[in-house]
């Protein structure tokens, strides 16, 4: 229990839900807010659950989630966040959320979002300036759609009056970080405890987990193989190449492959290159003779049957279905 010589005023944090939101990100807020406010022994903070009308909002799940009221631009919060995980093709002004937040801009309060979230805040100027973020799978179309705003591969991003994140358990360290700011890092270790986090990454810490990570500190031949892979898309290297460069045999590579990873070399370099070129092809307007070649394919043809045989779709009609569904897959 923390004590405080005068009961600090709950802080109302508002979460404008919008229809596919991620319910396990909604969740982590709520309980990281539930700690803070056991462990505080005051009800630091308050949360309210908004939608654009009022009424339920489908989560990504299909359930709908009841909400506490309409979201009025025109009142000011504390805090607000956006919380969003599907991205709709286009967004501008037109856009009910986008003109909503454009007149909510006129409070002083902190505006945040996390997941796809950051694109209403970016398509509404809010981010013009400052360093942002998204989730990982959406940072090259935020790079294209929004070159104004910082793009960052960070776990979250505080700007100023912006907070960003890239959703998952990064909500939870997102509010940590606000929590610690207001209330003291004490306060923000004891509910990273009770939540079971190992610790509290910071903002200098990156979304996606290194292959290092996953495979330990034993297999460092490994892990430089797959760094040069994945700084060498446009160009691959051949196999004798990446083995000579990390200073062991083909055999003996071939072996570390197999062994970790399941694959020969060569298979899980073209998955890498293939795996990149998808996600051009979703979050970017480059053509696909382009993305091809900048992911080490010769020729358009090359292209499209190594595409075709992996993921049993052409890249045209892939980009088309990622560009129906809205899905960054």
């Amino acid at each position: 229990m923390f004590d405080y010589a005068d009961p600090p005023v709950t802080q109302l944090i508002g979460i404008l839900l919008l229809p596919g939101f991620a319910p396990g990100e909604l969740g982590l807020l709520l309980d990281v807010v539930a700690e803070a406010n056991q462990l505080g022994g005051d009800a630091l903070y308050g949360v309210r659950l908004l939608s654009m009308d009022g009424a339920a909002v489908s989560n990504s799940q299909g359930r709908p989630q009841s909400v506490d009221d309409r979201w009025d631009s025109e009142a000011a919060l504390p805090y607000l966040f956006v919380a969003a995980r599907t991205l709709p093709a286009q967004l501008d002004g037109n856009d009910p959320v986008v003109a909503a937040l454009k007149r909510y801009a006129q409070h002083r309060s902190l505006i945040g979002a996390w997941h796809a979230g950051p694109f209403w805040l970016a398509a509404a100027g809010l981010l013009n300036g400052c360093r942002a973020t998204a989730h990982w799978s959406l940072l090259e179309r935020l790079n294209e759609r929004h070159p104004q705003v910082i793009a960052s591969s960070s776990l979250f991003e505080v700007d100023k009056d912006r907070a960003t994140c890239g959703g998952g358990v990064a909500v939870a360290e997102l509010l940590l970080h606000l929590v610690a700011r207001q209330h003291g890092t004490e306060l923000a270790a004891a509910i990273s405890e009770n939540l079971l986090l190992e610790r509290i990454r910071g903002r200098d810490d990156r979304q996606r987990i290194p292959l290092q990570n996953r495979l330990g500190s034993n297999q460092p031949k490994l892990v430089q193989a797959v760094t040069l892979m994945e700084a060498n898309l446009e160009e691959p290297l051949t196999t004798d190449e990446i083995a000579q460069h990390v200073c062991v045999s083909r055999r003996q590579l071939e072996r570390l492959f197999k062994q970790h990873l399941g694959r020969v070399p060569s298979q899980y370099y073209l998955e890498l290159r293939l795996n990149r070129a998808r996600q051009m092809l979703r979050q970017t307007s480059k053509s696909i003779i382009q993305i091809g070649l900048s992911c080490g394919f010769s020729s358009g043809p090359h292209f499209s049957s190594a595409y075709r045989n992996y993921f049993n779709v052409t890249p045209r009609e892939d980009r088309q279905r990622g560009q129906v569904s809205g899905d960054p897959a």
